[in-house]
């Protein structure tokens, strides 16, 4: 265990930075709880966690915007979440640059949604970039505040290794529900 410290200490702020690059919750969540057992800088991470976050969501968006045909070949299957990405840019506006910092399954369909209309690419990383730093706030804060749980329910899955696929499957499970119904066509009478 000691080993496996050692080496995120060693090389998780490489990996904190790669991860937040396209997300980064999970890994934010991570470096807040090492933080708080001290084998890793807080401040530290929170900067690279933002700075990351905020440079993915702006190349996700650059590309969509100057790359158009080669984004569209890639996402053909994913037309439908597409255009719930859209349904939510006209019914929040601006605030769902904020709101998909934390809500997993659109978090990079946001950008690339954003980026396909004329929104304004100065604004956008503006709003981006106060959105990166205060996910990297909210998270990582969150992670270190809440490490002694955090540490505890680890532990419990290290005891009872059936817990995390129990999880996992439930997780994943009602978020396909979510993309289901969301993206779903809806028949007009």
């Amino acid at each position: 265990m000691e080993d496996t410290f050692s080496n995120l200490a060693t090389y998780g702020y490489i990996g904190l930075f790669l991860y937040s690059l396209g997300g980064g919750f999970v890994a934010l969540l991570g470096a807040g709880v090492l933080s708080y057992m001290g084998k890793m800088d807080l401040t530290t991470s929170l900067f690279i966690a933002f700075i990351a976050n905020a440079l993915g969501d702006v190349m996700l968006f650059y590309m969509a915007r100057y790359q158009k045909s080669m984004m569209m070949d890639g996402l053909r299957k994913h037309r439908r979440k597409l255009a719930l990405s859209h349904a939510l840019m006209k019914k929040y506006g601006s605030w769902i640059i904020l709101f998909q910092k934390f809500v997993y399954g659109i978090k990079t369909l946001i950008p690339i949604a954003i980026g396909l209309t004329k929104y304004d690419f100065k604004k956008f990383a503006i709003l981006n970039f106060f959105s990166a730093g205060v996910w990297a706030l909210v998270v990582g804060l969150g992670a270190y505040y809440s490490g002694a749980p955090l540490i505890k329910l680890a532990e419990l899955i290290g005891e009872k290794p059936w817990i995390a696929p129990l999880l996992l499957v439930t997780f994943g499970g009602l978020l396909w529900l979510y993309m289901e119904k969301a993206t779903k066509k809806k028949v007009k009478k």
